[in-house]
Order: C-alpha cells, then sequence, then structure tokens
C-alpha cells in the first residue's frame, strides 16, 4: 500500500466558497435593515448617540414600518399613547417618498407630544 502524501483540499476550498456566498448576501441586509430605504444625503449629519427607543420607516411607496412591521397612522397614534413622551424616536424615510407622508408622521408625533426626534440620513463626504 502507498502512504498518501498529499491532502485533498478541493471539498474544503468548496465549503469555504458556499459559506463566504452565504456571510456576503446576509451582511448586505444587517447593514441596510429588513426594510429597504434609500435614505436622503445631508453634509451635516451626525450619529445617533444611542440606539433609539422606537423606529419608525416610511418606504417609497409611503407605507409606514413601526419596528420594521407594516402599520398606519392610526396604529401608530394608539402604539404611541403608552409611550414616555421623552423617549427618542428615529424617523428613517425614503428620498422617494411624498413629502405628504413624513408630514403626517411628523405632525402625529408633535400632536402627541413627542419632541426627541431624529431624522435618519447618509452623510455626505464634501
Amino acid at each position: 500500500m502507498k502512504p498518501m502524501s498529499t491532502m485533498n483540499v478541493i471539498p474544503f476550498i468548496d465549503v469555504m466558497l458556499v459559506l463566504l456566498a452565504v456571510v456576503l448576501t446576509t451582511a448586505t441586509f444587517v447593514a441596510q435593515g429588513k426594510i429597504p430605504v434609500s435614505l436622503p444625503q445631508a453634509a451635516q449629519a451626525e450619529p445617533l448617540a444611542a440606539a433609539p427607543a422606537l423606529e419608525l420607516t416610511i418606504d417609497a411607496e409611503g407605507t409606514l414600518f413601526i419596528a420594521e412591521v407594516m402599520s398606519s397612522l392610526e396604529q401608530l397614534a394608539s402604539r404611541l399613547e403608552s409611550r414616555d413622551r421623552s423617549a427618542p424616536v428615529s424617523l428613517r424615510v425614503d428620498s422617494a417618498t411624498a413629502f405628504r407622508h413624513f408630514v403626517a408622521v411628523v405632525d402625529l408625533l408633535k400632536a402627541e407630544g413627542f419632541e426627541n426626534l431624529s431624522i435618519v440620513t447618509e452623510r455626505v463626504d464634501q
């Protein structure tokens, strides 16, 4: 019997390529969040200090999401009733969204007494 002097690494390389494909595919969802939103750009954007207590998202079609769950303005109003008015709220709005959707959400937040609002944008390097 002849001793084996080399090791076949082709199956190992195949497994590693599959794992790489899985990591690269899921990494884009983790970085963007589950709801794809094209954020507007701002030169004076500042990083958020802490994770917001409540995250609101409005996609390009004007659909409102509360913590990544599709909702309506009425559901948002009922959910805000039990929350602390000083709690931070983060608003992510797609740049293609009609302005009326943004105004409706901000108006509701103002009517409920929420003043700690952060509008999420992408920073533009000048």
